[in-house]
């Protein structure tokens, strides 16, 4: 057991690994046309929400992890339409927007292909390289919002010391878990939410470590989540605020509703009181 006191970035940057590569199966009407990720909420896909999240609290250098239709992705951000989501003004015949702010120019978005049918333990290993001589990063599934105050995991990372660090909340809808009896009657019917369980929210830190944990061709969170719970380098940091994923069409639906009544709460960037803002080297 050698648990780590990583010293932090002095700019308080991290990289974040964003896996972009999955199909959806269960979005089936998007995930033909378009990679789970880049499914829609109000005018800009999840994708978008999500680093428009991170890039809040100063975490703005990415890696995405491509896999079903990669070229989605970048097509995206190649010709990335800035006046969708920021005012400006339009000035008579020159038909050019003048912009009054912009998203992604202090984003740096490194695009690697990570395979088609790779799985997350794989699509992870694939981007090593790209994360140079950081030490610490963090990771998450790319289908999921939440409005965790940031800082608090980092805080709570580097307080433990260890290996990883995953998000913990309780579901983000609440369904039934039934008990059945040996003659098949139905003994109990419980909502889940108040069994107080808890879920993986995919939103991940890690030391670098974390690969020696991963064995060719295995998921992340199976065989090498239980080598670090034994060997005691895992925490879990406890969300109780918003958290929900969009696994449906019906979710995605709850997603828009929320964003179109202006009840967002993963738009922590809309907030009237900006909770951190920490500046970001872009170079490479």
């Amino acid at each position: 057991m050698s648990h780590h006191r990583t010293a932090r970035r002095a700019d308080g940057g991290m990289k974040v690994v964003l896996f972009c590569g999955g199909q959806g199966l269960r979005m089936r009407d998007y995930s033909e046309n378009v990679p789970k990720p880049m499914v829609p909420i109000g005018q800009r896909p999840i994708l978008w929400h999500l680093m428009k999240y991170y890039a809040h609290y100063g975490h703005r250098d990415f890696i995405l992890c491509l896999g079903h239709r990669a070229e989605a992705v970048k097509e995206y951000f190649l010709d990335y339409k800035e006046w969708l989501s920021n005012d400006f003004v339009l000035n008579g015949r020159e038909r050019s927007p003048q912009l009054k702010s912009t998203d992604i120019d202090d984003w740096r978005i490194t695009f690697v292909d990570t395979g088609i049918t790779s799985n997350i333990g794989q699509r992870l290993c694939a981007v090593r390289e790209y994360l140079g001589d950081d030490e610490v990063f963090m990771a998450n599934y790319s289908d999921g919002l939440s409005d965790l105050h940031l800082p608090d995991l980092v805080d709570h990372y580097h307080a433990m010391g260890r290996t990883a660090t995953m998000v913990c909340a309780p579901p983000g809808h609440s369904f039934h878990m039934i008990q059945l009896d040996d003659g098949h009657r139905i003994a109990r019917v419980q909502e889940a939410r108040e069994a107080g369980l808890l879920v993986n929210a995919g939103f991940f830190i890690f030391h670098t470590d974390v690969f020696d944990y991963i064995r060719p061709g295995e998921e992340l969170v199976h065989e090498p989540f239980a080598r670090l719970i034994a060997a005691d380098e895992i925490t879990g940091f406890r969300h109780t605020g918003f958290w929900a994923g969009m696994d449906t069409f019906k979710e995605q639906q709850q997603f828009n509703d929320m964003w179109s009544r202006g009840e967002a709460p993963w738009a922590v960037w809309n907030r009237t009181t900006t909770t951190v803002e920490i500046p970001v080297s872009v170079a490479s």
